[in-house]
């Protein structure tokens, strides 16, 4: 029995990003994507995971991106309600597949995509409430839009990545000294 719990916030990150990334995720990085988030092989599966199954989960990730990219915690918050009273149901623990105990928020029988929604909506709320903030959000450079997730201590993250991060700092040091950027 694993004693590892699941990461829902960064799967949410992950799954958004790489539909952004790719608006027709493919099969394949969809069902590695998933695997490294917990999923058992046996259920993805292209008998339990289906076209429309893949379908269903994109269109859900590019409703969660939008929500990832929202920066004011009141509209966070509201969004994540509309999805929560869409798609959730009571949450309940659950340990299966020799995973540790997790909540789990979708209605039994529910398709990827409603399984997606409430368990993201639930992580995210979960984590909007301990931080009282959404410590997620889009990186801050002008050419990058991926999605970040920034949990630890500290000022709220601003950019996807150290790399993004100086990079606008060296254009914007370029532009007060005239620089060509």
């Amino acid at each position: 029995m694993s004693t590892r719990g699941f990461r829902t916030a960064q799967r949410v990150i992950d799954l958004a990003n790489a539909v952004r990334a790719h608006p027709e995720l493919p099969r394949e990085e969809a069902t590695a994507l998933l695997a490294r988030h917990g999923e058992r092989p046996e259920e993805l599966t292209p008998d339990a995971f289906s076209a429309a199954d893949l379908r269903e989960l994109r269109d859900a990730a590019r409703r969660m991106a939008d929500l990832l990219a929202e920066p004011d915690a009141d509209l966070a918050a509201e969004a994540l309600n509309a999805v929560l009273a869409e798609h959730a149901v009571a949450p309940r623990l659950s340990r299966h597949d020799g995973h540790a105990w997790h909540l789990h928020a979708d209605r039994e029988g529910a398709g990827w995509g409603e399984w997606f929604l409430a368990s993201s909506a639930l992580a995210l709320a979960h984590l909007l409430t301990e931080h009282g903030r959404p410590p997620w959000g889009e990186c801050a450079a002008t050419d990058c839009r991926t999605l970040h997730l920034h949990t630890g201590p500290g000022s709220p993250r601003r950019y996807c990545s150290p790399a993004c991060a100086s990079r606008t700092r060296v254009a914007a040091h370029r532009r007060r000294r005239g620089q060509p950027t």
